[in-house]
C-alpha cells in the first residue's frame, strides 16, 4: 500500500508549461503517475504530452477530479498557488520550491489549519511510492518497492538512505520529503501516524538533522502512539558547536535543537539513532524489519 500517493492517485500540475513544469510532468508520466490535468493561466484548451491544460484549478478540479497537485513554479508564486488549490478541493499539495518567505508560510499554514487539505513542503524532494506513483524529485533509480515508510528533511541525503535501503535488499512503501524550512506544511509527526496507520508499512526510517524541533516532535509521538519499529538518522553529529548546516530550518538554540538533544529523545522513545548510514538497515532488521 502506500500514503498520500499510489497509482490511482489523480493527479494535477500547476506551471505545467514552464520549462520544470514540462520536464518533471514528463518524467512523472513516464513513471506511471497518472497526471490528468495541467494549469497555465491563458493556456486552458491546449494540451501537454496528452495532459489536458486548464486555466485555473478549479476547472482541473472539476473536469478531471484531480486530487493532488504538484506545483512547479518559483516561491513568489507559490503562495497564491497554493490556496488556489485548496480553495479548489484539492487534498494533497505538493510544493517542491525553496526560499519560500517565512510569512508566505505563516499565512499558508493558518489558511491549512483545520482544513482537508495537507501541504507536502516547501523545499522538499516530494513524495514517491515506488512501483506505483511519484510528484516530485525522486527517481526510481534509488528506490524499491517495498514496506518500510521514509520521511526526509534533506533530498540528497534521503537519495543516499535509499540506494543504501535498496543495496541491504529493503524497499519502500511511500517516501516523504517534509523539506528543510523551519515552518513547513507537513511535520515528521504527521508522517509518522500516516505510516503507523497503514497496514502495509512494517517499520519507518526518519532522517534529521540538527535544528529546530520536528525531531523531539516526533520521539514524543513515537513514545505516545507508535507501535512499528522506527529507527533515525541525524545529520550534523560532527558539526562544531555554533555552526549549522545548510537547511533554514536547521538552527540550533541554546541546548534544543542539538545533535545530543535528538539523539536522547529519539533513543529514549525507542527510536534507535544509527551513527552511519550503513547502521540503518542493521538496526532496522535488528528491530525485526527483514526486507
Amino acid at each position: 500500500m502506500s500514503i498520500l500517493l499510489h497509482r490511482d492517485t489523480r493527479v494535477c500540475i500547476q506551471g505545467i508549461t514552464g520549462q520544470m513544469g514540462r520536464f518533471q510532468t514528463t518524467e512523472m508520466l513516464a513513471y506511471g503517475t497518472r497526471v490528468v490535468a495541467g494549469v497555465s493561466p491563458g493556456k486552458g484548451g491546449t494540451s501537454f504530452a496528452g495532459v489536458p491544460i486548464f486555466n485555473t484549478v478549479h476547472q482541473a478540479v472539476a473536469e478531471t477530479g484531480a486530487e493532488l497537485s504538484c506545483l512547479w513554479m518559483g516561491a513568489g508564486r507559490a503562495k497564491e498557488a497554493i490556496f488556489e488549490a485548496q480553495d479548489a478541493g484539492v487534498k494533497t499539495i505538493v510544493c517542491v520550491a525553496e526560499f519560500m518567505p517565512v510569512h508566505d508560510m505563516v499565512l499558508i499554514k493558518q489558511r491549512l489549519r483545520g482544513s482537508p487539505t495537507r501541504l507536502i513542503g516547501p523545499n522538499c524532494s516530494g513524495l514517491i511510492s515506488p512501483g506505483q506513483a511519484k510528484a516530485g524529485f525522486y527517481c526510481a533509480e534509488v528506490c524499491a518497492v517495498g514496506d518500510i515508510g521514509v520521511m526526509s528533511k534533506s533530498g540528497t541525503l534521503g537519495y543516499t538512505v535509499l540506494l543504501e535501503l535498496k543495496r541491504r535488499g529493503f524497499g519502500e512503501s511511500t517516501v516523504v520529503g517534509v523539506g528543510g524550512d523551519e515552518i513547513k506544511g507537513t511535520t515528521f509527526r504527521e508522517c509518522l501516524e500516516l505510516f503507523e496507520a497503514d497496514p502495509d508499512t512494517r517499520a519507518m526510517v526518519l532522517i534529521g538533522e540538527i535544528g529546530g524541533r520536528d525531531e523531539e516532535e516526533a520521539a514524543d509521538y513515537v513514545a505516545r502512539h507508535v507501535t512499528k519499529p522506527v529507527v533515525a538518522f541525524l545529520a550534523g553529529r560532527t558539526i562544531p558547536p555554533g555552526h549549522s548546516v545548510g537547511h533554514a530550518g536547521a538552527i540550533v538554540v541554546g541546548a534544543k535543537g542539538t545533535y545530543e538533544a535528538k539523539r536522547r529523545a529519539l533513543t529514549d522513545a525507542g527510536a534507535p539513532v544509527a551513527r552511519t548510514i550503513e547502521e540503518i538497515p542493521e538496526l532496522l532488521r535488528a528491530r525485526g524489519a527483514t526486507g
